[in-house]
């Protein structure tokens, strides 16, 4: 293991540890009972032979979005591990979150084909408009922006996609109006 990844642990562990002093020490209210049931059906349906750590978290994520402190626990319980170890699988694998995610989604493609079709004005353009400078949440927390690998349409690049629908040959002028509309047409609950 690496020190980075040793000293990313040890601080998660610690975190964690705190979280869940602070959640005992404290009544459980509804919306809490609520979550952890979320957390037990998404452990429970997983239709696998096999039921993992990763599996578990995966299916958590899948529900409810991220991955909150509780799922954490429960993942424990229901594997018969330690907090710590399945905190080390969570805090391992970058795609985890571990704040709620914003009301929008919003990826762009930056694949070999994308990049070299004219990805980074693309992208430029899509950080300027959300105020961000790198991948993550806006402030507002309406949008949670990341870059994408590979969204599977090279033949399309360069290819953004919003709440998870794909738009390709894609330009910043294009981008731009697609997240002025994005922000105009906030996502009802």
């Amino acid at each position: 293991m690496c020190a980075q990844h040793e000293l990313l642990l040890t601080i998660g562990c610690a975190i964690i540890a705190q979280t869940f002093t602070k959640v005992k020490e404290t009544s459980l209210t509804v919306e809490n009972d609520s979550l952890r049931k979320q957390i037990k059906e998404a452990i429970a349906s997983q239709k696998r032979p096999t039921v993992t750590v990763l599996s578990s978290l995966l299916a958590i994520q899948d529900s409810i979005g991220y991955i909150p402190n509780e799922a954490i626990e429960e993942v424990a319980i229901a594997m018969n591990a330690s907090i710590n170890s399945v905190f080390g699988v969570a805090s391992f694998y970058p795609n985890f979150r571990f704040t709620p995610p914003g009301d929008h989604s919003v990826e762009v493609c930056w694949g070999p084909t994308c990049h070299l079709l004219g990805a980074g004005r693309v992208l430029d353009e899509v950080l300027e408009q959300l105020g961000l400078e790198d991948e993550g949440d806006t402030p507002d927390g309406q949008v949670s922006f990341r870059f994408n690998t590979c969204l599977g349409a090279c033949s399309r690049g360069p290819v953004i996609s919003i709440d998870h629908e794909l738009y390709g040959n894609v330009t910043d002028t294009q981008a731009s109006i697609l997240l002025r509309q994005l922000k105009d047409n906030p996502k009802t609950s």
